[in-house]
Parts: structure tokens; sequence; C-alpha cells
């Protein structure tokens, strides 16, 4: 039997004996789409290449693509576990003709692959196809030429309701390429229930789409347009788990070897026997989305593709407690994904530590908001009357807390309740449809600059240069002139205008010709070619006019010194820091640059002035910066580095500086680091979890920030009346007498404290033999309610006490618990719900908790709230 790792080398090699080159999946992150959130597809990294936006040294390539379907259009995540085939992260396996071969072709490599021999030998009479209704070409080939029985061909129309909206009419979006498709099928045997494509059973399990041949022929407008392609080409997809399934002999993209091998090391983790149980492959599943797309620059966080990766997160951590989950566990999965994905999970090896890292922190904190999540579902439950859980308040649990419906629906089912789903799927369209309006993953492609041609880039040796025009846009639409005082993007047949790519801004300059001048404010890349963005100061440009193309020199020195900087910057992290460290993004003009990287905690200052010592070091050293051209293998043997979001050819660029740094890159440089002049760092801060931020700046803008700094201490050694010798004598001298005060400050609120405190004692309720005082003090700082807290702790023995106060229309909210009581009432949780009411937030211990709020008018019924859940909770002790 062939495993999962074979069968995927099999296909690759297979389309490589047919002159397709292997090329690398691409990111799980798109690079330069806007309109995907996940890369979900194998063509994704081709859509330029479809579109003629882009031109590749190859015509046929074979890919094995990693993607993602978890979010946005195309989302399979509620279905995951639940089916035998869906999954948020699979493996696309594809081949690609970029007008080269056509349908012939590519239906008669599809067959020799499956039913050869020397592949994959699957029996003929088991597989039939589909085709487009009108696609009578694909017709005759399967019939004529292949010799499938024609009752095994099976036309699809429009079945869904519009012109070209069938099964059988493939596109990525609203806009974009599209085309007529021809699906295989395998047939699993009458033993299983289902029928073939386009019948009432279809459905079903017997009858699986194993391949999806796409003959791209259109670009899809936005008014519904259908026009041609440059040249008819082929996109396929063929799902690596499915296609496993087929030749492992078994129903259920579940049971194939590398799923076999994840359940079984899931169930080992958690502590559970049951190896049938759904929640099992729940986590497997979603184990290989998290680990790749962490791996692939993407963290947990509150929107886009982050709020997307916690939820997957989420679900799995939840599914893992409903089998009985102690503790942490989904972490401890990324090995055991090593393991199984083989050479496909090459680069997960490389940022392990980060993954784990990442997944530890998140399952800890949602570990925190689900008891609060239990705590706010159990008050709710028992406000029902008529046995239903409204909608709106399942909704707030799943849209705040993270809780699938099913898990609601699971403690309502304790207590024979039921949820309001039609109300809750109400709330969830409302979501979508926000969503929709507020979503940035969409484009129209009727306004893309599209070019056959290229522009030759003469930046690396050239700062002015002689140039045709080849094509000038205005607001998205081709033109052949622009006069002064308009606005438009210029494409040259040559230019030393360097376009952005890899976190370097474009170059800005002008354009000049006799009584002519082009002010370019910004180079962008189009495809093969660069568009000059920008005015016409004076006179009139038409396509086909020579002009005098010059780039703002001092401005590209700038940039290319921080350009520099930034691959010595990288190589000290990771001597400083450790080779985890991986760049998450950048980005660099003429001020200064910015470097995110990936790295858990924060970065002493003892560290920071040895990684700019290390810089500086090597700027002195005055190395020459080397550039080498050469195959992306040889580059990646001699260790180079790439750069996050880049896109590299066949041949790149290899950048040396001295034995200290080598990277992959196509940005300008300096010739010698000595030229950088100084490195300065300016800032260093966290951007998201796990992810650091260095901010630097080099040159002259180095030297004014010291100059900036010297400034300051000065000013500060006026106003201490000192000199730099003794300042910071000077100041800790200070530094105690203000601390002498603060203390005798303190005991004036201790005093305060123990004075209030005797006053509401007097309010104390008496509970089950439990104290509870919840109370609204006034004219008490927020800092002494602590100490009051304390105090009343030790006069009431056991009990509860929630205090709030406001100043400067601002509330202070702060709950303790005595010890005897924090295992069934935590102040943590029940601060926070408090604070929700009146417009914060807040946390703590168990035994005490602090929040704040705005909500002034709110606090009245929030603290009468508050009271009756804790009283609730004490009589149930």
């Amino acid at each position: 039997m062939k495993s999962t790792t074979e069968i995927r080398q099999m296909f690759l090699d297979f389309f490589h004996s047919k002159g397709h080159e292997v090329v690398e999946s691409s990111s799980l992150v798109p690079h330069n789409d806007p309109t995907l959130l996940f890369t979900n597809a194998g063509m994704n990294q081709f859509k330029d290449v479809f579109l003629g936006m882009d031109k590749r040294a190859y015509s046929r390539a074979t890919t094995a693509q990693r993607c993602v379907r978890a979010g946005g259009k195309h989302n399979d995540l509620d279905n995951v576990g639940y089916t035998a085939r869906h999954h948020t992260f699979f493996e696309m396996l594809g081949n690609f003709s970029f007008g080269d071969y056509f349908k012939r072709d590519a239906i008669h490599f599809a067959w020799e692959l499956l039913t050869s021999e020397g592949w994959f030998n699957l029996p003929k009479d088991r597989l039939l196809v589909t085709v487009y209704a009108t696609d009578d070409e694909a017709f005759d080939i399967w019939a004529n030429e292949i010799g499938i029985p024609k009752e095994r061909i099976i036309r699809i129309g429009d079945n869904k309701g519009a012109p070209y909206a069938s099964d059988n009419f493939w596109q990525m979006g609203d806009t974009g390429p599209c085309g007529p498709c021809s699906e295989i099928f395998y047939d699993h045997g009458d033993h299983i229930w289902g029928g073939p494509p386009g019948s009432a059973e279809e459905d079903g399990d017997r009858f699986i789409e194993i391949w999806n041949i796409v003959f791209m022929q259109f670009n899809r407008l936005s008014d519904g347009t259908m026009e041609s392609l440059p040249k008819p080409s082929v996109d396929t997809g063929m799902g690596l788990e499915r296609i496993s399934a087929v030749l492992q002999h078994v129903n259920s993209n579940y049971d194939i070897d590398l799923f076999k091998k994840l359940i079984k090391d899931a169930a080992s983790v958690i502590g559970t026997t049951d190896l049938s149980n759904k929640s099992l492959r729940v986590i497997a599943d979603h184990i290989r989305s998290c680990a790749f797309l962490i791996a692939d620059g993407v963290l947990p966080s509150n929107e886009g593709r982050g709020y997307v990766l916690r939820r997957i997160i989420r679900r799995a951590v939840r599914h893992g407690h409903m089998l009985g989950a102690k503790d942490i566990f989904f972490y401890k999965l990324v090995q055991s994904l090593i393991d199984v994905m083989g050479d496909a999970g090459s680069h997960l090896v490389k940022q392990q530590k980060q993954v784990e890292d990442t997944l530890k922190l998140e399952e800890e904190q949602f570990l925190k908001t689900l008891e609060r999540g239990l705590l706010l579902l159990d008050q709710e439950l028992a406000q029902v009357s008529g046995k239903i859980l409204p909608g709106e308040v399942a909704f707030k649990l799943y849209d705040t807390y993270g809780f699938p419906l099913d898990l609601t629906a699971d403690v309502c089912r304790e207590k024979n309740i039921r949820i309001d789903e039609a109300k809750f799927n109400q709330c969830m369209e409302q979501q979508r449809q926000r969503s929709r309006e507020a979503d940035n993953f969409t484009v129209d492609y009727s306004n893309s600059i599209k070019l056959d041609s290229t522009t030759e880039f003469v930046g690396y040796q050239e700062t002015e240069v002689a140039a045709k025009v080849l094509a000038i846009f205005q607001n998205g639409k081709s033109t052949q002139s622009v006069q002064a005082g308009q606005d438009a993007i210029i494409v040259l047949d040559k230019t030393p205008f360097y376009g952005e790519s890899g976190g370097q801004v474009g170059d800005k300059g002008i354009f000049t010709a006799p009584d002519t001048i082009f002010t370019v404010q910004d180079t962008q890349k189009y495809g093969q070619s660069f568009g000059h963005i920008g005015s016409m100061t004076k006179g009139k440009l038409n396509v086909g006019d020579m002009i005098t193309a010059a780039i703002d020199t001092e401005l590209r020195d700038r940039v290319r010194r921080n350009h520099s900087a930034t691959h010595l910057l990288q190589a000290a992290l990771q001597r400083v820091l450790g080779n985890h460290v991986q760049q998450k993004g950048s980005l660099v003009n003429d001020s200064y640059l910015r470097f995110d990287f990936s790295h858990m905690s924060p970065i002493s200052l003892a560290q920071l002035q040895e990684i700019e010592n290390l810089v500086n070091q090597q700027v002195r050293r005055n190395s020459p910066v080397a550039v080498e051209l050469m195959p992306i293998e040889q580059a990646k043997n001699r260790g180079a580095m790439a750069l996050f979001g880049e896109k590299y050819d066949d041949i790149v660029r290899v950048l040396t500086m001295g034995n200290f740094s080598i990277e992959l890159c196509g940005g300008t440089h300096v010739d010698r680091t000595g030229d950088i002049g100084l490195f300065k760092i300016m800032s260093e801060s966290s951007i998201a979890s796990g992810v650091r931020r260095i901010e630097a700046t080099t040159g002259q803008s180095a030297i004014e920030l010291v100059h900036s700094d010297d400034i300051k201490l000065s000013d500060m050694m006026s106003l201490l009346k000192s000199d730099k010798h003794n300042l910071v004598a000077r100041l800790s001298q200070l530094i105690e007498q203000t601390k002498s005060l603060e203390k005798n400050i303190e005991q004036l609120k201790s005093q305060q404290a123990s004075q209030e405190s005797a006053q509401l004692v007097r309010q104390v309720e008496e509970i089950k033999q439990h104290k509870l005082l919840v109370a609204k003090v006034d004219g008490v700082e927020a800092k002494v309610l602590r100490e009051m807290i304390d105090d009343l702790k030790n006069q009431l023995k056991s009990g509860v006490i929630v205090l709030a106060t406001v100043n400067d229309d601002k509330i202070s909210l702060a709950i303790g618990v005595t010890k005897d009581l924090t295992e069934q009432i935590k102040a943590g949780v029940f601060v926070s719900l408090l604070a929700e009411k009146v417009g914060g937030k807040g946390g703590g211990r168990p035994d005490f908790a602090q929040a704040g709020g705005t909500d002034i008018a709110a606090l009245p019924n929030a603290l009468l709230e508050i009271k009756g859940a804790i009283v609730e909770k004490l009589n149930s002790m």
C-alpha cells in the first residue's frame, strides 16, 4: 500500500516526466492577492500568469500546494470532523499549463496517471467523469480518445441558478480567471450509499470526486462579461487526502495513514482510548491548519486571518476537553505532525518552537475565557423561562468567548433547555453581513492593469536612463496621453526606478523631455511591468514618446542604507536571540527601517545593546556587499535566508555581506557595509503574540537621533540642576524624597481605609454562614479599595466583598474572596462579568481582582446583578 508521502511524490514525478516544472508550495498567506483570506487552491500563486499580468520561465508546472479553507467564501470549518472529506487544511495536487497544452493533453495526462500500471493503476471501470453541458470538445475526447462509455460521461449544466453557475464551471470568485471543467469521480462500490453526480443521491459517499480539470478560458469582469484570456490554459486540482483514501482502499480521509498517526497521538496526549471519536478527527485536522498557518506568519488575534486561526485553535481545545483532557495538550502534537508530513513539512522544523509556544499560550488564554463563559451561561440559564435559551445569548457566547454552538447545546441539554437556533442563525447572518461589508479581501479585476510588455529594470547600475513610454493609465484605464495637471501611471520599456517589493518602498524622481516634466511619487510592479505613479507637472506625454527617467538619488541612498542595515539586523538577531528568529514583515523607506520577527519574550536592554553593537561592528568592518545570481536551490544550500512575503524566480539574487549575512533579495543596497555610516535602534516593542518589532535608522538620521538624545540629556541636567556626572545621583536623591512622601500619603490612605471599612461592616449580609458585602463607596481613590478589602476580609473571616468607586468619570471595581471560598467563587471571573456591564474589563486572582469601567449610569444595576449572582452561588454551596 502506498503511503501519503509516496503518493504526493508520485504525482510530482509523473508530471515532471511530462515536462512540468516542479514548483514549491506557496505560503498559506497569499502573496499580493487581496481577494483571498488564505491560499485555498493550487492556482492561487499562478493567478497573475493566467491573467497575463506575469510571465514565468516555464509554461508547464506541477505543485503540491498547502491550502486552508476555514474563513471567508471558502469555509469548511463547521463540517470538519463530521464528514469523511472536509478539512480546514489539505494539500492540493495540481498540474498547470500556461498557454501550452489544453484540453486534449490535460485529459490524457490525467487518465494515464490514474490508470496506467506504472502509476496509480486504478481500475478503469470504477471511474466516471463530468463535463460542462456545452463542452462538446471535452466530451468527445473522453468518449472517442480515452474510450469511456458515454453513459459514464455526465453533462452538468447551470445547476446553481444562474448562467455559468455550475458544478462544472469553475471560478475563483465573483471576478477573475474561470472556465468549464471536467471532474473525475471514483466509485467506491454499491455497498456504500450514494448516486453519481447530477442524481438525487449525489451527496452520498459512493461516488467521490478525486480530480477537477479546469480549462481556463475566461476572465470574468464585475459586469458579468466573459473576457477571453490571452492564452487558453489548464488548472487542475486533486486532493492528496482523497486520492490517498482511494489508493489505500478506505472510504474516509481520516482512515489514511497520515490521519491514523495523528489521531493515535492525539488520543495519547489527551488520555483517551476511543479512537473512533469524532473529536479526535477535529483535533487531528486542526493541528495541521494551525501549525502551518503559524509557520507561515499568521498569529492568533481578534481580526482577519488571526481571528480564523484563533477560532480553529479554540475549537480543537474544546474538543480535547470534551474528551477529558486535564491539561493543555494541543501544542504537543506539533512533533507528531512534523513526523507524518515528511519533506512537505520541512519548514515546520525551523519554526517548531515558535509554533509550539504560540499554541501553548493561546490554549492557556482560552481556558481562562472558557471558565468565565461557563459562569455567564449558568447565570443566563438560571433566568430562562419556557425552557428556551435566547439565540442572542448563545451568539454572545460564541462571538465573545469562542463557544461553539454545540458546547452551549451540551450544557443546555443537561438542564432540559433548548436553544433558539433561528435567532442564533439570524445573529450569525448579521455578523457575516457586517464582515462582508468590512471585508478587505475583495478586488475588481476589471480595473487591473494588464500588460504583455516587460519593463527592463536597470536601477542596480543606473540612476538615469533614456526610455520609451509603453503605456499610460488613468483611473485604471489605458489612455494615449496625459497632460499637465493630470495624474497617471506611466509604463516604460526600461527604468532605473525600483518598484515597491520585499518591504522596500518604490523610488521617486522625475521624467523629463523638451518642455515636459512628469513627477514620480511612487513606483509599483504590475506583473513584469513597472508603473510610475505621479502627475504631469509640465507639458504633455504620449505613448511612444522618449523621455529621460531619473530617480531621486538622495532618497535612494537613504533607502538602501536602511535596507542593507535590515539584513545585518536580522543576522544579529539570530546570533543574540537564537535561530528561531524569523522575519514576519518589514518596511524600508528613506527615514527608518521597521523589522518584525518571531520571538516570544521582551528583549532586554543588554540584548538590544548587543544587537546594535553587532550591526555597527559589521558597519565598521566595511565589508563588500556582493551580489550573485544563482539557482534558488543552490542559494538555499549556501544558507541564504528568504525574506517574508517575497516571491522568488528560479534564478535568484543572493546578497552577501562579509561572512555575517547571506539572503535572497531583489532590493537596492550599499556597495560596502561602511556606507551605512551608523546604525541606531529607535524602539523595540510587541505587536502581536510572539511577534516583536524593532525600528531603527542609519546614516545622518542616526546621527541626528544621537544629537536629539544629547539635547534631552542637557535639558534634564538643567531641570535637575546637575551635570552629567552627578545626574544619576541627583535623580536617586529625588526619587528617595518622592518615595518618602508617597509613604506618608499611603499611611494616611490606610487610616482612611480603616475608617471606611468600619463604616461598611454595618452593611454586611449573611448568606448560609458566609458574609457578603456589595457597596459603592464615595471619596475613595481606586488604590485604597485593595486595602479596604484586605481589612474587611480580616474582619469577616469568611465572605465576599464587592466595592466600587467613581473618580473623574471613571469607575474602579474590586472584588475580594476569602481563601475558604476561592474554589467555588473566583474573584477574577466575577470582576470580569461586573466590568462588562459597565463598559470595561479587568481580571485578577481567585482571591482578589480589579477592573474599570465608564458607564456610570449602569453601575447601580450592575452591582445588583452581580450581588444576585453571588447570592445564588453561595446558596448553592
